[in-house]
């Protein structure tokens, strides 16, 4: 048996597949327990008989989405600070006052959007804020600077 929180990473009717926000390991559903790609999952599981190759839901314990989104609002005073000193493609981890993080990335600044459009669609982020026990992501893009906030 295998507890923990899963990012659903792909599914169907018939099946899913999850990601261990904590170790990246992958299972393979035998069935669909009702859960929905980029969902997060806690849940256990236990190999399906006979051959064990796939995995089943014995546990749903909790279903949640987690909201990444793209904020109008330029990253904050400090993040622009951070970035600064950084070089091009350097990334800072903050702590933020309560709970979460701020990651800070600088990037050259003509490829600020693409780059907050990256984290926005990153399945990554979403594990990510599983991984902090975050309910929402905002991301903040301005002159060569991405935020990205992991909020509470």
């Amino acid at each position: 048996m295998k507890e923990g929180t899963f990012l659903v990473t792909n599914a169907d009717d018939a099946s899913a597949v999850l990601q261990d926000v904590r170790d990246s390991q992958i299972h393979t559903l035998a069935d669909n327990p009702g859960v929905e790609t980029g969902e997060i999952v806690v849940a256990a599981l236990e190999p399906d008989p006979p051959m064990e190759v796939a995995w089943r839901v014995t546990d749903l314990r909790e279903q949640y989405t987690v909201p990444v989104e793209r904020s109008p609002e330029p990253p904050t005073q400090q993040a622009r600070d951070v970035a600064a000193e950084q070089s091009v493609g350097d990334l800072s981890t903050r702590e933020r006052a309560g709970e979460g993080e701020v990651h800070i990335l600088t990037v050259p600044p003509e490829e600020t959007e693409n780059a907050a459009a990256d984290v926005v669609g990153d399945e990554e982020t979403v594990a990510r804020a599983a991984r902090l026990g975050v309910e929402r992501v905002e991301v903040r893009a301005a002159d060569g600077v991405v935020s990205v906030r992991y909020l509470p």
